[in-house]
C-alpha cells in the first residue's frame, strides 16, 4: 500500500511497516486496516511524522502509531515512543500540550429504565455542577498557589484528604493518582496562576463529562470483573490537566527547542525538539510534565466527586443505593519510566503516549490486584452520538507496543471543516433523535465535535482487537452529556 508516496509493507491484516531508511533509526509500525488508513491518512502527513519520530535519538524497536493515528504537534496522536534511559530523549511533542489528558470511568447500580425519564434533570444538574467551557473556574475555592503545590505533589490523593472522593479510588487510577518525582518548583508562576481555580473545571474542546449506558458485552467475565453490568448506566470523564499542563508545555518547548540545538541533534522536524532525559532540561522538563499529569489525575477525581453529587441530587438517593464506583483512570498524553523487554534485555525506558492508552496484561503489578487475573482496563471514548468501548490489556501488547493501545476514535474532520459541514444543521435535534441529551457552553463547540467529525471508534477498536493488542469487553451507548 502506498499513501502520499509512502510505502508500507503489510506484515498482518492491520499492521504497517515504513522500512527503515535514510536516516531513522528504527522501522516505522502503524497499526490500522487498509480501509481506514485509505480513507483517513491521504493528505494528513501523519505518516511523516511516524518517520520523522523514527530520527529520535535512543529511541527503541520502532515509532508505533495506533488506529486513531492523525496528525499533531511532531507526534502524531495516536504515536508511540520509547526512547533509552542512558542515550534516548525526551520530547515534549510526543506528550502534547493537554499533558495527561485522560479518561476515567464509574459504575452504577441504576438501570437505563430508572434513570431514562429524568435524564434531561440529570444533564442539567451535571452542567450546573461541573464548570465548563474556555477558561471555565469555580468548582471548589480558589486554592492559595501553596495548595496548588500540594495538589501538583499529591495528585488524587489531594482530593480525597479534601474528602473529593473515596479512598479506594486511589487504587483503581493509573500510577495510584500520583506520580511520585514530581516538583512543583519546577512548574512557573504562570502556570501555577493559570490552575488555581481550574481544579474540577471540564474544559472545552473534546473533553466531556458523558452518561452512558452498557449496551452490549463481548467477555463476560472481565466485564463482570470490571463491573460491568448490561443496562446499568456508567459515567464517563474525558479531561485534562487544563491551562497549567498548557502553560507548562509551552514554557518547556522553549527550553528544549533550545536545548536540541545546544545538542546538536539534526532532526527533520523542529517540532520534535528534545533533550537528553538526563540533561538538566530533560529532568526539569519530566518532573514539571509529571507535577501537570498530578493535576489532571486530582481534576478528574473532583469532577468524579461533582458527578456523584449530581446523581444523588436528581435521584435523591443515598450513596448505597447509588453505588458510583471507579472502574479506572488511564490517562493518553504522557511520557513515563517503564521497564520494557528490547531484544532478550529488559530494561527501564520513557515510553512517550501521545493519544494512547497504556494496556498492560494479565498478572503486571503495575495493575490494581483486583484486574491482574483479567488485565487492565482500557478506555476508549467514540463521538457523543455513537458508542465508546471498554476494553482489556494483553501480554502482546506488552510484547509489540511497549503495552500501549488506541485513545478513541481520531478526528476525521478538523475542526474548521466540521463548522462548515454542521452549517445549515440542527444538531441538537440529530442528538435528540438519537437518543442523546446534551448541554454545552456553546453551539460552536457541537459543531466542532459533532460525530460526524470522528472516526467510527467500532473500526479503531476492532483493528486492536483483531490484532490481540486489546480484547474488546464492552459497549457502552452515550444518553446524556455536557461539553465546553
Amino acid at each position: 500500500m502506498i499513501i502520499d508516496g509512502i510505502e508500507l509493507k503489510k506484515l498482518s491484516e492491520n499492521l504497517w511497516e515504513i522500512p527503515k531508511s535514510g536516516e531513522m533509526r528504527v522501522p516505522g509500525r502503524i497499526y490500522i486496516s487498509q480501509k481506514m488508513a485509505e480513507k483517513s491518512l491521504q493528505n494528513d502527513q501523519a505518516l511523516k511524522q511516524v518517520i520523522n519520530v523514527a530520527h529520535l535519538p535512543g529511541i527503541q524497536k520502532y515509532s508505533l502509531a495506533m488506529p486513531d493515528i492523525h496528525w499533531g504537534y511532531g507526534f502524531p496522536i495516536g504515536g508511540v515512543a520509547a526512547t533509552d534511559l542512558d542515550e534516548g530523549v525526551i520530547s515534549p511533542g510526543g506528550v502534547g500540550y493537554d499533558i495527561n489528558c485522560g479518561v476515567r470511568l464509574a459504575t452504577t447500580l441504576l438501570e437505563y429504565d430508572f434513570v431514562k425519564d429524568k435524564i434531561e434533570s440529570l444533564i442539567s444538574n451535571l452542567f450546573q455542577n461541573i464548570p465548563t467551557g474556555v477558561g471555565s473556574h469555580g468548582a471548589i475555592k480558589k486554592l492559595s498557589p501553596q495548595e496548588m503545590k500540594k495538589v501538583l505533589i499529591k495528585g488524587s490523593a489531594w482530593a480525597i484528604e479534601n474528602e473529593l472522593g473515596n479512598s479506594s479510588d486511589i487504587d483503581f487510577t493509573e500510577e495510584s493518582g500520583t506520580l511520585k518525582n514530581a516538583d512543583p518548583d519546577s512548574v512557573s508562576q504562570r502556570a501555577i496562576e493559570r490552575g488555581v481555580d481550574q481544579v474540577g473545571t471540564l474544559g472545552s474542546g473534546n473533553h466531556f463529562c458523558e452518561v452512558d449506558v452498557v449496551e452490549e458485552i463481548f467477555d463476560e467475565k472481565t466485564a463482570n470483573v470490571f463491573g460491568l453490568v448490561k443496562d446499568h448506566i456508567v459515567v464517563q470523564i474525558h479531561t485534562g490537566s487544563r491551562g497549567l499542563g498548557y502553560q507548562i508545555c509551552d514554557d518547556y518547548l522553549k527550553t528544549i527547542m533550545n536545548a536540541s540545538n545546544a545538542y546538536g541533534y539534526n532532526l527533520p522536524d523542529k517540532q520534535l525538539a528534545c533533550a537528553p532525559i538526563k540533561s538538566k532540561e530533560g529532568k526539569d522538563y519530566l518532573i514539571a510534565m509529571q507535577a501537570a499529569a498530578n493535576f489532571a489525575w486530582n481534576n478528574r477525581q473532583v469532577i468524579m466527586h461533582l458527578a456523584k453529587q449530581s446523581f444523588l441530587q436528581t435521584f435523591k438517593m443515598t450513596e448505597s443505593e447509588l453505588g458510583f464506583n471507579l472502574v479506572y483512570d488511564v490517562c493518553h498524553n504522557i511520557a513515563k519510566i517503564e521497564e520494557h523487554k528490547i531484544g532478550d534485555e529488559t530494561k527501564k525506558v520513557c515510553v512517550h503516549r501521545k493519544g494512547a492508552t497504556r494496556a498492560f496484561p494479565p498478572g503486571s503489578k503495575m495493575i490494581p490486584a483486583k484486574y491482574r487475573d483479567v488485565g487492565q482496563p482500557v478506555l476508549i471514548p467514540g463521538d457523543m452520538g455513537r458508542y465508546s468501548f471498554v476494553a482489556v490489556g494483553t501480554e502482546k501488547a506488552m510484547q509489540e507496543t511497549f503495552g500501549s493501545s488506541c485513545h478513541g476514535a481520531g478526528r476525521n474532520l478538523s475542526r474548521t471543516k466540521a463548522m462548515k459541514d454542521a452549517k445549515g444543521r440542527n444538531l441538537l435535534e440529530e442528538l435528540h433523535t438519537k437518543g442523546v441529551v446534551i448541554q454545552a457552553s456553546g453551539y460552536k463547540t457541537i459543531a466542532e465535535e459533532m460525530p460526524d467529525a470522528y472516526k467510527d471508534v467500532s473500526e479503531v477498536v476492532n483493528v486492536m482487537h483483531e490484532e490481540g493488542i486489546t480484547k474488546k469487553v464492552a459497549k457502552l451507548k452515550p444518553i446524556g452529556v455536557i461539553k465546553g
